[in-house]
């Protein structure tokens, strides 16, 4: 498949090279970092040699893998999608992950803590970044994930 599978377009973020590419044509890590750095001329995130990355294999679906850059195989189409790693769970520093990073706090939340982590998240959020980024990123954020519980 070329395109991006349909469900991406909800899941992913809007700077995911999963809003327009397809399975097998980029990598995915675990998290963002120095390496991944957005690349405003392609509109997602690139390594080091410009192959495009998704930084959160919990919202693609996929395990990290090397896919697009050292060709490895695509996961089978009914792997278990990966839970968010304890380094995805780090409150992040910009606020360009701030969305990421409330997805993989909600989705380790046992279904009876959710509104407890809701309001954790949006305290520990406020500390670093303005209440209405905030406010604006949880709205979108649950529009989706409670969508899909």
């Amino acid at each position: 498949m070329d395109g991006p599978l349909p469900e991406w377009c909800e899941r992913t973020c809007v700077v995911c090279p999963a809003q327009e590419l397809g399975p097998g044509r980029f990598d995915v890590v675990d998290r963002p970092g120095p390496d991944f750095a957005y690349d405003r001329a392609v509109g997602w995130r690139v390594d080091p040699d410009g192959h495009p990355v998704c930084v959160h294999p919990y919202r693609v679906g996929m395990p990290p893998g090397r896919y697009a850059s050292v060709g490895v195989p695509l996961p089978a189409p009914n792997v278990a999608v990966p839970a968010p790693s304890p380094a995805a769970l780090e409150l992040p520093t910009e606020v360009d992950d701030l969305e990421g990073w409330l997805v993989a706090t909600l989705r380790v939340a046992a279904p009876e803590q959710l509104f407890t982590a809701v309001a954790r998240a949006e305290r520990q959020a406020g500390e670093r970044f303005a209440p209405g980024v905030v406010v604006q990123t949880l709205r979108r954020v649950l529009s989706v994930e409670l969508a899909n519980r």
